[in-house]
Formats: C-alpha cells, structure tokens, sequence
C-alpha cells in the first residue's frame, strides 16, 4: 500500500496537463515492479511446464498478468458559438490530457473457473470537463471533479465456463482477463462480480476500444444505449453467454448509480437495475467473417421525466429533471451493430441506437438515436501490417422531450447551453495507429470534425487534434 501511495498520489498544486510524464514515469516504474514480482514469475515458471508438457496446445498458465497503459493528448483551437451555457463546450482554445494504466490479473480455480481482478488508475480531463458534447471526444476520461491520478478496482469478478460437448474444441490463447484453454465451440459462461457490460455486450471488431480504435464515445459504443455503469464505466453484475455454433445469446442483470451518472452503485435491485439482453450471429460473406448483433435494454431507476420537469419549473423559470426524480421510472432501448471483413486488409461496420428518451440520461451520453458507420484499412496493403487507417461518422439526435427540456434551458447531466436551436450532432473522425518497432507500442494520430456540439446549430463546428500513445504487455 506504501507503494501504490507513491505511485498514486499526485503532489499538492500539480497540474497534470504539464506534469503528466511524472506520473507516466511512476506508472511504468510501478508495472515493472509488478513485472518482476513472485507472483508473476510463479504465472511465468507454470507457462514453461505447460508449454513443455503440452506443446501442441495454446499458451495457458494458472495465473497470468498484463497490463496496458494510454496517454491521450487533445488540442481543440477556439470555435464560434452565438452563446454558452453551464454545461457547454466552451468555445476558446482548449488543451486537455489523460492517462489510464491497467493491471490485468487471471487466476484459474478449477475447471472452467477463474477470477479476474483488474485495478486502474485514471487521470486527466476531457475537453471542457467532458461537458456540452454527446459524443465526447476522448472515450478514455469522464466527468469527474479532480483530475488528479485516482486507483480504484474496475474490475474483480468470476466467471465460469461450462462445456456443451466437445466438438469442435479449440484453444484459446491466453491474454488479458483470459488465462487460455481449450474451449468448444458450444459452452455456457456465467460472470459474477464488477466488471463493464461494454465487456461483453455492443462488441464490434472495428470499433469498441478508445485505447486502439476509434476516440469518441458514440463510435467505441452505441451512444443510444444507456448501459449501466457508474462514471468511470463498470458495475456490478450477474451475466450470462450462451454460445451455440455460429449463435451467442447473452443477458446480465445489473446495479445502476444513485444518482445520474454518479461513482456509486445501489446494490438494492428493489430500488433500481437494469437487464441487458443481445442475440449474436456469426457468418462468413466470400469466405470474409461477419458479425451482427441485436442489443435490447430496460433500465428500472431513480429518474427525472423531462415533460414533467417542463410543467413544473424552478422560481427563474426553468425545468429541471433533478427535481422530478421518482423510483420507478424506466428506459427502453435497442441497438443493432454489425462489422464486416471485406479483404485481407479492409473492414467495415455500423450501430444504430434508439432509446424512447422519456426519462433523463442515467449512465453513458445524452443520445436517443444513433447512426454510425465507418472503414479500417490494415497497413498490410502498404507493408505495415500492425499499422491501421480509419474513418468513421456518427449522428446523434434526442427524442422530442428531451430536446425541449434543453431548449427551455433545462440542464441535463451532460448538456446544457441554455438554450437550443436544434440541430442533429454529427462526428466524422480520422486516426492512423502507427506502430514503430516490434516493441508492444502504438503511436496515434486523430483528427475529429464536429458539427452542432450538443444538437446546437448556434455553435461550432468545432475541430479536435489528439495524440495517443498505448503501451501493453
């Protein structure tokens, strides 16, 4: 614990956006400490037996780690905006970054068993606070008070797999949060614990991670599902997979905030939950594979309505959804999402998202409907195989309530710029990922294009430069 203080604990009246290569430095410094434990070398020296004794199976150990760290740097230069508001993006220059460090540790317990623990530490900010956008630039920060570098537990949870036969058995290498095996291609898989329904639900083989992929919040999920989470993203849940062939058919059961978007889960499921259903399918196009998948949601919470809060204002005049906070209010969304290989190097998918927008935005981003697209060409079609080049738009639009509570001045947990000339919020971002040597490095540059920041066509359209750096082991 003396350890994690030191690496941990920024310094009195640091600002991180000129101090963040000190806690760079620290967090490297504290893997490698990690790296070079007992623990891993027990994982390692259990490897070596295994892969003595077992040369024609995949890499498997009881007990394995990695880890990964992300550094994102944003430049957004100063855009025109007829006015702000209290949750505006705000429209001067702005400079902001972010850093993330992961430790992953696997343990297995007995057939088919094992338990994931996944400490994180995060720092930084998102442009104006991760305020006055629903697709947030930096998929990697969140809307929190201090910037400063924070530990906490992301993940610990259990899982079990079970095997439905033995046909078709394969080996699945081991990797983070997966200690490797033999797996069949039917099974039944239970979680238990803290982990990010984003784990298993909305996955897309092109874009799905901010640390790899594509940056902004509405392309790495669907924007429309409000899935449960705190503000950093993970929750407590039960879950279950049931794999069949080319078919996968999952549901979780799951803790939403206290308050919208808020750190802290109520554990009382006669109070809130959320369920979380999605139905898989596997298939091959020319020999190309493919996915789709059908994502449905119901949250169950402590909300506000926003056409109640637009009956009932404050003494200036305004609504506010805060005040019409009742249990028992609820959220209905779908989402369809899907990625297809087209050749050896190229790849394309979508998301569409719609949620009924009656009731506030609880967990993930200000966003009823959804519609994105997008292409990732690997660097294998110019000799550069671990090299990839993206492209992808999003619009975002809100349900009509939702929109007038904005325009009335209303506030959500996210937007609000007092008041609104509705527009569609659209995102078209570029990356290159470069990666420079064998060594496990990545190099990112990205360009996102903005036009009406948070559904206003009396702002923007705003421009955003990033610099990403990724590193896992």
């Amino acid at each position: 614990m003396i350890l994690l203080r030191y690496f941990c604990t920024p310094e009195k009246n640091m600002k991180l956006t000129y101090n963040v290569s000190a806690y760079v430095l620290r967090l490297f410094a504290f893997f490698v400490m990690i790296a070079v434990s007992p623990l891993h070398i027990l994982a390692q020296e259990e490897t070596d037996t295994a892969e003595a004794i077992h040369t024609d199976t995949a890499k498997t150990s009881r007990v394995n780690l990695h880890f990964q760290t992300t550094y994102i740097y944003q430049y957004k230069p100063a855009f025109q905006a007829l006015y702000s508001g209290q949750n505006s993006l705000q429209p001067g220059v702005d400079k902001e970054n972010s850093i993330t460090a992961t430790l992953y540790l696997g343990i297995k317990l007995w057939k088919g068993a094992s338990i994931y623990i996944n400490p994180e530490i995060a720092g930084g900010s998102g442009l104006s606070g991760a305020y006055g956008l629903a697709a947030s630039t930096n998929g990697e920060t969140f809307r929190v008070g201090d910037p400063a570098p924070t530990l906490y537990l992301a993940r610990g949870y259990f899982l079990q797999t079970i095997h439905l036969g033995a046909q078709g058995s394969g080996n699945i290498p081991e990797a983070a949060n997966e200690t490797g095996g033999s797996q069949p291609n039917n099974y039944l898989k239970f979680y238990l614990g803290k982990f990010s329904l984003g784990d298993l639900f909305d996955n897309n083989a092109y874009a799905n991670s901010p640390r790899t992929q594509f940056m902004n919040w509405c392309l790495m999920n669907n924007g429309a599902w409000d899935y449960a989470a705190n503000l950093r993203g993970y929750t407590y849940s039960f879950a279950t997979v049931l794999q069949q062939g080319s078919m996968a058919y999952k549901v979780a059961l799951a803790t939403l905030p206290i308050t919208a978007n808020g750190n802290d889960l109520n554990t009382n499921l006669g109070q809130e939950y959320s369920i979380n259903a999605e139905v898989d399918r596997s298939f091959q196009v020319n020999k190309r594979a493919g996915n789709v998948r059908l994502l449905g949601y119901f949250n169950d919470g402590h909300m506000g309505n926003y056409a109640q809060a637009l009956q009932h204002r404050d003494s200036n005049g305004l609504p506010d959804v805060i005040s019409t906070r009742a249990y028992g209010r609820t959220k209905t969304g779908f989402g369809l999402n899907a990625d297809q290989q087209l050749s050896d190097f190229t790849g394309v998918f979508m998301r569409a998202g719609w949620s009924d927008g009656q009731n506030e935005t609880w967990c993930f981003t200000e966003a009823d409907q959804i519609l994105s697209a997008g292409i990732t060409v690997n660097g294998s079609a110019w000799k550069r195989k671990d090299d990839n080049l993206a492209l992808a738009i999003d619009v975002n639009g809100l349900s009509e309530n939702h929109r007038d509570y904005l325009a009335a001045g209303g506030l959500g947990f996210q937007l609000g710029d007092g008041k609104l000339a509705y527009a569609n919020e659209s995102v078209l971002e570029l990356y290159y990922n470069y990666k420079p040597s064998a060594q496990p490095i990545w190099l990112t540059a990205d360009y996102q294009f903005i036009l009406n920041p948070g559904y206003n066509s009396d702002r923007g359209p705003v421009n955003v430069f990033s610099f990403r750096l990724h590193v896992e082991f």
